[in-house]
């Protein structure tokens, strides 16, 4: 588990250096008051229910606390990889699938604010002011999505790796789709309304969101294949078993 933790940082270190701090998940000031509210206030039962999870999860087993802050670190590294896109966002991973895999989805909304805090805090990446449209997209969606995908990928009797790998995937392209409406109700366009304006938003994050959510996939199958070779006994504690 420290060799893991130790890959994480080093990971972060290098890539936190040289990437650009000009882009954001959805900048600050981005969008107007009213929208930053309505965001905060949806996002914010979601928020309640996580830490009402993340509870449970500890008072179930403290050790679990490792693989949650496994989980908010894998987070932090990839979503600060990050490549600018449309003006006032930008294209990146998330990482919220392995968390949603390992825990669920709940417990990933409270991972995701600590770490939206500490980037738009610490390397200007997304704002506060947009803190709840962000964590909505990034910390609720997506990871809602993975975890319905990853069940039912099972329930199909998909291979593990393949069933992380759909889950990772599409909830970091949904991500982008939730971010597109965001913007497009935000900016909605002169001819065609927020509807136009939200395809314009897709057609403009697909083209760099779609590599990066495959290579997302495979990133998260990759940690899932680590966490099942080194740190068996807490994958167990969670209830994830050893699969091949």
């Amino acid at each position: 588990m420290k060799k893991i933790l130790f890959f994480i940082i080093t990971f972060s270190a290098i890539f936190g250096i040289l990437s650009t701090t000009h882009a954001m998940h959805i900048m600050e000031g981005y969008l107007a008051p009213s929208h930053c509210i309505a965001w905060g206030i949806v996002s914010l039962p979601f928020l309640f229910l996580g830490f009402y999870r993340i509870q449970k999860i500890l008072e179930h087993d403290r050790k679990n606390v490792t693989l949650l802050a496994m989980a908010a670190a894998f987070i932090f590294v990839i979503s600060s990889l990050k490549i600018p896109s449309v003006t006032g966002s930008c294209s990146h991973m998330t990482g919220t699938a392995l968390g949603a895999i390992l825990f669920g989805a709940s417990p990933v909304s409270v991972l995701g604010i600590i770490v939206l805090l500490f980037q738009a805090i610490l390397l200007a990446h997304g704002g506060l002011t947009t803190l709840g449209a962000n964590i909505f997209s990034m910390a609720i969606a997506g990871p809602f999505l993975s975890y319905a995908a990853y069940k039912i990928a099972q329930k199909c009797h998909f291979n593990v790796k393949v069933s992380v790998f759909i889950a990772a995937f599409l909830g970091d392209f949904f991500t982008y789709c939730v971010t597109s409406i965001q913007l497009g109700i935000a900016y909605p366009s002169v001819e065609g309304g927020i509807a136009a304006s939200i395809l314009k938003f897709l057609g403009v994050f697909a083209p760099t969101q779609l590599p990066l959510a495959i290579i997302e996939g495979i990133l998260t199958v990759m940690i899932i294949i680590v966490l099942q070779t080194y740190a068996l006994p807490e994958m167990k504690l969670i209830g994830f078993e050893k699969e091949v």
